[in-house]
């Protein structure tokens, strides 16, 4: 069979309007531009409230633990820590009980950019939610494909 031949108008349209992944990317790309443009006041964006988010612990954690919550590859998180660093809501310092892993603090000024985030995140959160069907059952089935991938 010639690899074409089920290429089709109609295997596109079957593939646009089933196809679990372009939805998901889809709907993930929506409420990232939603997020971003709430989150703006706050001077960040939405991946750096979710970033400078999962710093917000009583130990710093390392950066291995953070890329694997985020579901990142460690060069990504890496790439995305740099612009925070440089604007000083984070800082990396070497682990003093492991030489080689990196250990990722909140600032000061990270803490103050995340209180200024957290109402506007809550109210916008509060509202999508509202528009959702069953919230909770969408946040435990996203739930288990992200961990299904590991």
């Amino acid at each position: 069979m010639h690899p074409s031949a089920d290429l089709t108008f109609e295997t596109t349209r079957l593939v646009r309007d089933t196809c679990l992944c372009l939805h998901a990317q889809r709907a993930a790309r929506a409420l990232a531009r939603r997020f971003d443009i709430a989150l703006k006041p706050a001077g960040i964006t939405s991946g750096q409230f979710s970033l400078l988010m999962s710093l917000n612990r009583p130990e710093p954690p390392n950066l291995g633990g953070v890329a694997a919550l985020l579901a990142m590859d460690r060069t990504t998180l890496t790439a995305n820590l740099k612009p925070l660093e440089h604007r000083r809501l984070v800082e990396t310092a070497t682990d003093p009980t492991d030489g080689r892993a990196r250990l990722l603090r909140l600032t000061p000024a990270g803490r103050a950019v995340l209180a200024e985030a957290v109402p506007i995140w809550r109210h916008l959160h509060a509202e999508i939610e509202t528009a959702l069907s069953v919230p909770d059952h969408l946040r435990s089935e996203l739930n288990f494909l992200s961990r299904s991938d590991s």
